[in-house]
């Protein structure tokens, strides 16, 4: 039996409705659950969450604690002109590695692929500490973000099989301020221990967190018996094929205008590899029997839209995160501590207007409150570039603040409505589709909108040198006024970027994604 997750109450025929009298909102009346989940009481579910709540700011830590600390790290083991694949590797190695993880866990359960994924990713931090050059430091973060796809992955699903379709925004919503705090905090712990400790101690730390979350699963988090009797052979061959093309094609655009031309032949070798590989995951995963990245993930709509309206998120994301920092102080004129408070006000709006959500599309609709949240975040990044020149720090702020409220009402309803048309069997496969579809939108966003503003620079300065000269010069605050309009407009022009991108995911969610998610708990 199947329910519409959009919270409308209009009666209609076919599936019966989550409205806000339905078991979904706290009814008296008999819940239709998830036939393969039985959601655990709240008694015994604290303990796990402290755990999912733990293992998340692990894998969220990592992604921006090392970035303060990259001149201690480049002082003491050299090789600079690799230090960007201490961020690359460790992204990559998560996005290619989140389907893996979510066929797993609905294979062997939730449980054992934490587990695992934990174990992984202490040992990548307890290498990176023991590193001896950047080589080996950047190996050794590849197989902490193998670990850190795991834990992603596994959060998110457990999240969904705790809770009830009622209690995931509350859950969801917690694990949103997770990644909020660690977008503020990582950078201030990078510098504090790069500082006053070594740089090595930004991986330590890492061990007794990652233990107690270990301590915590093994002890507290037990899941029913979902396996199948006839238990399907693992699809390694289509694990391989998804890691090799996922590699392949991520790296062709990391590095992309960055260590090679675009039309330069390494450029051209990885992406005709990238596309012969993706052709070999189709046909392996075609004759699998339980494939890695099963075609249902694109063949049912709500799945689908959410997965292309997640992965626009991901350049939406990247355009504030990269490049609002250098027109802050650039443009505006701010340090570097004011210039980040400038992006890290929408990670505090994000979260709360998350949680807030619930209480929209249970009256609107899932699909509705995500394209307002994200037809309001479209406006926002069109406004950005009507911004006075240079303007004030306020104005800004503002609208980051407005913007993170805008994507909590976005993205939190999405990740719900996907997860709740899904049983236990395919929700692992389910979340991790929408988290790997994200993850790459992020790549191709940074790949991109770093092009558009080389290219505007580049166009803007001619003959006042190399690029590299202009940046520190604006740093040092002696560039002259062209220099500041160059990275203005530049920035702007990204913002218009992120906003095409918005639009996008508005229009998809309009024409692709149903107007009510069917619900299975």
């Amino acid at each position: 039996m199947t329910r519409a997750a959009d919270g409308r109450g209009h009666p209609h025929t076919g599936p019966t409705p989550l409205t806000p009298e339905d078991p979904g909102t706290g009814s008296t009346q008999p819940a239709v659950r998830d036939q393969a989940t039985e959601h655990a009481p709240p008694r015994k579910r604290g303990a796990v969450v402290v755990a999912l709540m733990l293992a998340m700011a692990l894998a969220a830590l990592d992604s921006t604690v090392v970035s303060t600390a990259v001149p201690q790290i480049v002082g003491d083991l050299s090789g600079f002109s690799a230090f960007s694949w201490l961020f690359s590797g460790y992204l990559l190695a998560v996005t290619v590695s989140l389907p893996v993880y979510g066929k797993l866990s609905d294979i062997f359960g939730r449980k054992p692929v934490l587990i695992v994924g934990a174990a992984i990713f202490l040992l990548g931090s307890l290498l990176c500490a023991t590193a001896w050059n950047m080589v080996a430091l950047i190996a050794f973060r590849v197989v902490q973000g193998l670990g850190g796809g795991a834990l992603q992955a596994t959060v998110q699903t457990l999240a969904a099989d705790l809770y009830p379709l009622a209690e995931r925004p509350k859950i969801q919503a917690r694990l949103s301020s997770v990644w909020a705090v660690s977008a503020i905090a990582g950078p201030a712990l990078g510098g504090v221990l790069a500082a006053y400790a070594d740089w090595r101690w930004i991986f330590l730390v890492n061990l007794p967190v990652g233990v107690v979350v270990l301590w915590l699963v093994v002890r507290h988090l037990h899941e029913p018996d979902h396996r199948p009797a006839d238990r399907p052979p693992i699809d390694w061959a289509g694990a391989c094929a998804v890691f090799a093309c996922g590699g392949v094609l991520l790296s062709a655009l990391v590095q992309g205008g960055v260590a090679w031309p675009w039309l330069s032949v390494p450029s051209l070798a990885l992406f005709t590899t990238g596309l012969a590989l993706a052709a070999l995951v189709v046909v392996v995963e075609r004759r699998a029997r339980e494939p890695i990245m099963p075609g249902w993930v694109w063949r049912r709509r709500p799945i689908a839209a959410v997965n292309l309206a997640l992965g626009a998120l991901g350049l939406v994301t990247v355009a504030p995160s990269l490049f609002l920092p250098t027109y802050a102080q650039s443009v505006l004129g701010l340090g570097p501590v004011a210039a980040g408070f400038v992006l890290s006000v929408w990670t505090l709006s994000w979260p709360v207007s998350a949680s807030f959500s619930q209480h929209v599309y249970r009256r609107i609709g899932i699909r509705n409150t995500a394209m307002l949240g994200i037809g309001a975040a479209t406006l926002l990044l069109f406004a950005f570039p009507l911004l006075p020149y240079p303007g004030q720090a306020w104005q800004p702020t503002v609208l980051m603040l407005l913007l993170g409220a805008a994507l909590g009402l976005f993205q939190l309803p999405l990740m719900v409505g996907v997860q709740s048309t899904v049983g236990w069997s395919e929700r692992g496969t389910a979340t991790a589709s929408v988290l790997f579809c994200r993850q790459t939108g992020q790549t191709i966003g940074a790949s991109v909108f770093g092009a558009i503003v080389n290219g505007v620079l580049a166009a803007r300065l001619v003959g006042m040198g190399d690029l590299d000269s202009v940046t520190r010069a604006l740093h040092a605050g002696t560039a002259p006024e062209v220099a500041r309009r160059a990275v203005s407009d530049a920035v702007r022009t990204v913002y218009l970027g992120a906003g095409c991108a918005a639009a996008l995911a508005f229009l998809v969610l309009l024409f692709l994604a149903p107007r009510r998610f069917p619900a299975t708990d």
